[in-house]
């Protein structure tokens, strides 16, 4: 299993003219996922996502995790 993960600021997914998904701060995923993989692997990936401290704090350091900031995911596959 993979994830590519890209922060947004706001993003969407759009199909055909329709707008499926939409959300705030957060991550778009592109996931990746092949028949040997299981429930735990999605478990313990999806935690790890959640716990990147990729986002700006207060003070411009890259110090909060997506759970800090309350936003949301787009899971593309």
């Amino acid at each position: 299993m993979r994830f590519v993960i890209q922060r947004v600021t706001e993003a969407s997914v759009t199909i055909d003219n329709t707008t499926h998904s939409s959300i705030a701060q957060g991550f778009v995923v592109l996931v990746g996922i092949e028949e040997l993989d299981t429930t735990e692997d999605v478990i313990w990936l999806c935690s790890k996502l959640i716990s990147l401290r990729i986002f700006s704090d207060s003070e411009g350091k890259m110090n909060l995790s997506l759970q800090d900031i309350k936003g949301m995911i787009i899971f593309l596959n």
